[in-house]
């Protein structure tokens, strides 16, 4: 997931195409564009480790989901970070409907880089340098099926969950006009089906613009969520990103007490360290005071010599 309109400056890179009106740029395969790609973007989707870590998550996803559907019990949903008319301070819904019948099983996932790699729009960003650009943006949203890719392990998982009869459902911040591009990227990259307003939710389909609670409020009125995957905190419950500058609270809030329960419980995070929230942070706010360290002048190595 993805975050991307919320996050201008920081966001990723990625066309494949010059005018994202056709297919992959004429070319742009050949030999000799020996221009280092970022880091970040060397590791997400270039890397064979990036690529273990993503199939190892969504193992993890449908092998929980299956295990709660079997589960003899009365089904409970994820928090969901809705406050308002649920039980617990980040809002587990009820999954028993006003009737008194039990809502079917799903499971609520962000899309960009959590089901779908924006390989293409990533690619052309790193290839200009260029800052992320709304218009290309949407270029590519109207325009990448084919090209942008399932993530590492989101086929077979959705697979999985689709086969234990769990619905699959997208919350995504990809805006509402270019639906028709997103439900056309995520059937061609073999992670579908989506249908817009019934299994997949949009940036604009209500005036909360990308905090997501709301549709996700929208979804728990019919379903009973068990599981939640995304890339950014948000994916989850927008508390986490109502304040992104409060860098070491942020992460304290996400690493202790009712929250640290849900990961791999319910809550399933995919590697994204190429934009998000988590792009703020000066030394004085990543590494608080009890975490520095400098070595003292009589700690320089010694140097050995031959005898």
């Amino acid at each position: 997931m993805k975050q991307i309109l919320t996050l201008a400056a920081s966001a990723v890179a990625l066309a494949g195409c010059a005018t994202m009106n056709s297919g992959p740029v004429a070319g742009s395969a050949t030999a000799g564009n020996v221009k280092t790609a970022p880091d970040t973007m060397r590791w997400l989707y270039g890397s064979g480790e990036a690529a273990a870590a993503s199939i190892q998550t969504w193992r993890q996803i449908a092998d929980y989901s299956i295990a709660v559907v079997r589960q003899r019990k009365a089904p409970q949903s994820v928090p969901m970070g809705l406050p308002n008319g649920t039980t617990g301070s980040i809002g587990t819904p009820s999954c028993i409907k006003a009737d008194g019948t039990a809502k079917p099983f799903a499971a609520v996932f962000d899309v960009d880089e959590t089901v779908l790699l924006n390989t293409g729009y990533e690619y052309w960003q790193a290839l200009t340098g260029k800052p992320f650009d709304a218009d290309e943006w949407a270029q590519w949203a109207n325009n990448g099926a084919g090209i942008a890719q399932p993530v590492p392990g989101a086929v077979t998982g959705l697979r999985r969950l689709r086969e234990a009869g769990i619905t699959v459902i997208f919350n995504t911040n990809r805006d509402s006009d270019t639906a028709a591009g997103a439900v056309a990227a995520i059937e061609a990259a073999g992670t579908g089906p989506a249908v817009h307003g019934q299994t997949l939710f949009l940036r604009g389909d209500d005036d909360m613009g990308s905090r997501k609670d709301g549709r996700r409020a929208k979804i728990a009125e019919n379903y009973c969520v068990i599981a939640m995957a995304g890339d950014n905190l948000g994916d989850f419950a927008d508390v986490f990103n109502a304040d992104e500058s409060a860098i070491a609270a942020r992460r304290t809030m996400v690493a202790r007490g009712e929250y640290a329960q849900l990961w791999g419980n319910g809550w399933f995070l995919v590697p994204n360290p190429v934009y998000g929230a988590w792009q703020k942070g000066t030394l004085d706010e990543v590494f608080p005071p009890e975490t520095r360290w400098k070595p003292s002048p009589g700690d320089a190595p010694v140097t050995m010599t031959r005898p």
